[in-house]
């Protein structure tokens, strides 16, 4: 693609041409929606220090989306779209100022039928799941942050979370149905894309147009209980999760293993996880528990906390501990903790895992989560790190990676150098096609560069 230059605008008369959509030009205002959670990096914070949008926009519909792209088209101004900002790397976060497109004004959820819904963008995933329960059926994956996170939001940063042990990645055939975008062309067209062609705008950070609406496959509603499993060795606890993934009779959303010290950044929690044991976070099925006792035993496990389904709205929500909330807990007490992103290889012995974990010991805390990639039970993993320098950073990295752990990179903005690698030649066609003058959340790709 041609690189393209970005150059001053008007921003009074930018302004003008969006008459009836509101607006939001109070610099501290636009600074806290110009940002994300990157600031779990100690290698992005410098690098996104002072970036910031020069407005906010807040379509509320379709029509104001369409006249905000043709607003910034006409004009040539960067746009970055955000949801909640939930994520993690400085996906919406503006490296050359420009608008900011806020989109969590957009929540009609548009339909909900048996295996499937149609939601607006600004849509949280916990509403668009207590809605889809009313009918026996509820979102196949979510992230941690699921209570604020927007479904937009999800599908253009996120890759999957609580419910991926069952379902796999959003990235995999199946899990998306379709997506409705605006582009940024001279004349901004809407684009409905079904099946695999979701795949070009999926997971692109928001480089391809922006999302208006999502269709997305449902999963049969089950009881949710949520335990707490703690175990003396490490191991024992990690050997459990692989054994419980492995389990398909046993119908799970949810599989995480906690070194110690992690649990001791859980204060809720901390009443059920002895210091010194390692801990297994749990969310099964309720039919499935009478297998759990048998399967603890076996690996040394003794079970410290049970909630059941009926009580799932109630108190403390053991997915709030996992994921990238593992990371956010541990930050709590001690802010110099930031984290990786990993797939260890399938082995259902746990040879690099265990290798991993007596190499770094405390350094590198494990934190699994078990997930299906291709029809295979994985441990993934969110370790937490003892940050000290990016050269050590590095060194870190560049070890899982020369024994066989995939890293996608939380410590970069550039889409290719975290887990993308490279960016798929389809996404690059299409948005030569939707965004031909390159002012979508520009600067966050190498084969995109940009003059400035």
């Amino acid at each position: 693609m041609t690189t393209t230059s970005i150059k001053s605008f008007d921003l009074d008369a930018l302004t003008a041409s969006l008459t009836g959509i509101e607006i939001i030009i109070d610099p501290t205002q636009v600074a806290k929606l110009s940002q994300d959670y990157h600031t779990f990096s100690p290698v992005l914070v410098p690098k996104l220090e002072g970036k910031v949008g020069d407005l906010v926009v807040r379509p509320a519909n379709e029509q104001e989306v369409l006249k905000v792209a043709a607003a910034c088209v006409k004009h040539r101004v960067p746009v970055t779209v955000r949801g909640a900002g939930t994520g993690n790397y400085g996906q919406c976060v503006p490296l050359h100022g420009g608008v900011i497109v806020d989109m969590t004004r957009m929540q009609e959820i548009r339909w909900v039928k048996p295996g499937v819904a149609r939601v607006e963008a600004g849509v949280k995933l916990a509403a668009l799941d207590k809605k889809a329960r009313e009918i026996g059926w509820e979102m196949r994956m979510a992230p941690s942050t699921y209570r604020t996170a927007t479904i937009a939001g999800f599908v253009a940063g996120g890759s999957g979370g609580i419910g991926s042990i069952q379902y796999g990645l959003l990235g995999d055939r199946g899990n998306l149905q379709a997506l409705q975008v605006v582009t940024m062309e001279d004349e901004p067209r809407v684009i409905e894309l079904r099946g695999d062609d979701v795949q070009k705008v999926n997971h692109a950070w928001g480089i391809n147009g922006i999302i208006t609406e999502v269709e997305i496959p449902l999963g049969p509603a089950y009881p949710w209980a949520e335990v707490i499993v703690t175990f003396p060795e490490f191991m024992a606890a990690a050997r459990f999760g692989q054994a419980l993934a492995d389990a398909d009779g046993m119908i799970k959303k949810e599989i995480s293993i906690f070194a110690s010290p992690i649990p001791h950044y859980f204060a809720p929690l901390r009443q059920y996880i002895p210091d010194g044991t390692h801990a297994a976070i749990l969310m099964l099925a309720e039919p499935s528990l009478e297998l759990l006792p048998g399967l603890v035993q076996q690996y040394d496990g003794k079970m410290t906390y049970q909630k059941p389904a009926s009580d799932a709205g109630k108190g403390t929500h053991l997915g709030e501990f996992t994921w990238n909330h593992t990371t956010l807990h541990a930050r709590t007490e001690d802010t110099s903790i930031t984290y990786l992103q990993s797939i260890f290889p399938a082995d259902k012995n746990l040879q690099v895992v265990e290798h991993m974990y007596q190499h770094f010991g405390d350094e590198v805390m494990m934190h699994l989560e078990f997930i299906r990639v291709n029809g295979a039970i994985v441990p993934a993993a969110l370790q937490l790190v003892r940050y000290t320098t990016e050269e050590r950073l590095n060194e870190i990295i560049h070890y899982h990676e020369e024994r066989g752990v995939f890293i996608a990179n939380p410590h970069t903005y550039i889409i290719e150098d975290g887990g993308r690698k490279v960016i798929d030649p389809e996404q690059l066609k299409f948005k030569e096609m939707v965004d031909p003058y390159g002012l979508m959340n520009p600067g966050k790709s190498k084969v995109l560069e940009f003059k400035i």
